[in-house]
């Protein structure tokens, strides 16, 4: 992918020069010390603040170094010469000694604020990732960029801060360091210069090289971390170890790692020759320097005390210039990754729902979508193509069809947690993307297949977000089969469900399914959605959930999505998906009538249970085998 399309910073910052570097990076730095301020104001100024005073003692030492020098060099007798130097030495003395306390000041203010400016960022990225649209999470491109924000580029910005600093304390020591020199020759102020420039390219250039290859690496170190988290996790140890998968990985993720090596490895010969020719070219320029200050001294055209002075001046510029041009550098190379950053939470930015426009909900009394059409980022075919349903408050609605037919896409869109491409989802007559989310969430409740086990404590579970309720608790426990669950639990609520900690519970599959269920049924939600949600639970257990459902829908509004026909056969209004499209729709006689889907789709479970219920049942030759459907899977009856 090329960087202009994906990023302003790296734009900006594509030119390795000097010039570039130094004309580039201020907006950069700009931005960091934004980031510090929120995260400490008192902090970031008193690392500025002290930082730069240290830099004026360095210069104020310099200056009192050439009076020290001045009188040792002038004729005279020794201890004379040494007492007229004694005032310009203490002064040196207490000018270091000065620095060295600011140093230590500001290095205490810089260590205090690298933690909070993390802690900053890294609060705004999981913020960000919290809030963006849920689709975000499908887009291959998108996943790299937050990746690369949270692999390094979130922590850049107390890096960013510090090198600014090196780099300016420096810059007042190299003022100083140059005014010497420019009082004493003005020629020795281009060669000092020219030691130092070629080191500054050589080390941006490596990081550069560096930067391009770790960014151009990203989907594959993306995918290595992936592969070693399968390694590593509990979650897929059973599998990894029931499939024989340990070999399969490990030579996957040896396959990758060597990949990305051979890349390093090639970036660090490169490096290598970039930063000898460097530094090379600097050795050479040194050498004319000095070579300079020595033809100055045979022409007579520099007395040697002063040459004495530019030599020590010479050394502290070098010195200075190098460091700033190191951190010149060095805060190149953080702001590379910090543009990840930044580049992440722009493109975030876009992502989230746009400002709420209409009023929270009122109680439901109708949901409508009308033409809905929604594609998955890098998908060219639709998951729903036009989709049209109703469903009215009270009634029991059910989705049917066969798997991929958009049955749990359309239920998420009904949840609020994806937006259609086009068409419209109203609540009440209002388009939901005008409705707060959190809002609109707050009136639904959802039993998911696709339920995320948290490792928190078995009530926090259930209620999620919401406060301890313990009528509420105990009612969702018991509709859904949970109360069996935490009865069977050490700490009962209070345990946490996870081995990984600390007296943490495992759970099956079904135990977890009907914990799941107790958080939809939980919640006072005007609309239940419940998305297969007994696809983990025995006979037994499914035949009290969906009695439960049944219960539950007294009086408020379920949608039911299920491949157990059985179940929706009470329904009020059934809505056959085929590829994306609603094919058919009416109740369950309407529909076995029509011959179509739906007749095919039911007969064909019938006659799976009519092939295996007389070795079950001593059924005779009159019973219908919808009766024994029905019998087996109880469905939602009013």
């Amino acid at each position: 992918m090329a960087t202009s399309k994906v990023s302003p910073y790296l734009d900006e910052l594509s030119a390795t020069s000097l010039w570039h570097m130094s004309t580039r990076l201020p907006r950069l730095i700009g931005l960091a010390w934004t980031w510090a301020w929120r995260a400490a104001p008192w902090d970031t100024a008193a690392t500025i603040g002290l930082n730069l005073a240290a830099g004026v003692f360095t210069a104020v030492g310099l200056f009192a170094v050439t009076g020290v020098l001045e009188p040792l060099f002038t004729g005279g007798p020794t201890p004379e010469r040494v007492l007229a130097a004694l005032p310009s030495l203490a002064l040196v003395a207490a000018a270091y000694a000065a620095r060295a306390l600011l140093q230590a000041g500001a290095g205490w203010a810089q260590a205090r604020l690298r933690p909070q400016v993390e802690r900053l960022t890294e609060l705004h990225l999981f913020d960000l990732t919290s809030r963006i649209r849920l689709d975000s999470f499908d887009d291959a491109d998108f996943n790299d960029t937050m990746y690369r924000a949270r692999d390094r580029g979130q922590y850049e910005a107390a890096q960013v801060i510090s090198s600014a600093v090196d780099f300016l304390t420096s810059m007042v020591s190299i003022v100083a360091a140059a005014g010497v020199l420019a009082v004493l020759h003005p020629l020795l102020l281009p060669l000092l210069a020219l030691t130092v420039i070629p080191d500054g390219w050589a080390a941006a250039r490596a990081a550069r090289m560096r930067y391009e290859r770790l960014r151009d690496l990203t989907p594959g170190r993306r995918r290595k971390w992936a592969l070693g988290d399968m390694l590593a996790s509990r979650d897929s140890a059973a599998e990894l170890r029931a499939f024989t998968m340990r070999s399969f990985l490990l030579a996957e993720y040896t396959r990758i790692s060597d990949i990305e090596r051979a890349a390093m490895l090639a970036v660090a010969r490169r490096q290598t020759v970039t930063r000898l020719f460097g530094e090379g070219a600097g050795g050479v320029a040194t050498a004319v320097t000095y070579a300079a200050l020595g033809g100055l001294l045979i022409v007579g055209a520099m007395p040697l005390a002063v040459a004495g002075t530019a030599v020590f001046a010479i050394r502290t510029a070098q010195s200075s210039l190098s460091t700033l041009l190191f951190a010149l550098s060095a805060t190149y190379e953080s702001g590379l990754y910090f543009s990840d950053f930044l580049e992440f939470s722009r493109g975030a930015a876009r992502r989230l729902p746009e400002a709420p426009t209409a009023q929270d909900p009122a109680r439901l009394s109708e949901v409508r979508t009308r033409a809905v059409v929604f594609a998955y980022p890098g998908e060219e075919e639709p998951a729903l193509d036009g989709v049209d349903i109703d469903i009215t408050r009270g009634e029991v609605v059910a989705l049917v069809g066969e798997n991929g037919s958009g049955k749990s896409t359309l239920a998420r869109l009904l949840a609020g947690l994806y937006t259609p491409q086009s068409g419209a989802i109203t609540w009440n007559g209002t388009d939901i993307a005008e409705i707060d989310p959190d809002a609109l969430r707050a009136r639904i409740g959802l039993v998911n297949q696709e339920y995320t086990q948290w490792p928190l404590s078995a009530q926090r579970n259930v209620t999620m977000s919401a406060e301890a309720d313990g009528a509420r608790l105990a009612e969702a426990a018991r509709l859904s089969g949970a109360d069996e669950v935490v009865a069977g639990l050490a700490r009962g609520w209070d345990t946490i469900l996870d081995k990984r900690f600390a007296d943490g519970a495992d759970l099956s599959g079904g135990q977890w399914q009907r914990v799941a269920s107790a958080r939809g049924l939980y919640r006072d939600a005007d609309l239940l959605i419940a998305d297969e949600p007994t696809a983990a639970l025995d006979a037994r257990a499914e035949k009290r959930l969906f009695e439960s459902l049944h219960a539950h829908a007294k009086g408020r509004t379920v949608l039911l999505i299920t491949h157990r026909l059985a179940s929706v056969r009470m329904a009020d209004r059934i809505y056959v998906l085929d590829k994306g499209r609603v094919v058919e729709h009416g109740d369950h006689e309407h529909l076995m009538a029509g011959g179509g889907l739906y007749a095919e789709l039911f007969r064909m479970q019938a006659q799976a249970y009519e092939e295996s219920m007389p070795r079950k049942h001593d059924a005779g030759p009159g019973t219908s085998v919808h009766s024994l459907l029905a019998e087996e899977t109880p469905g939602l009856t009013h």
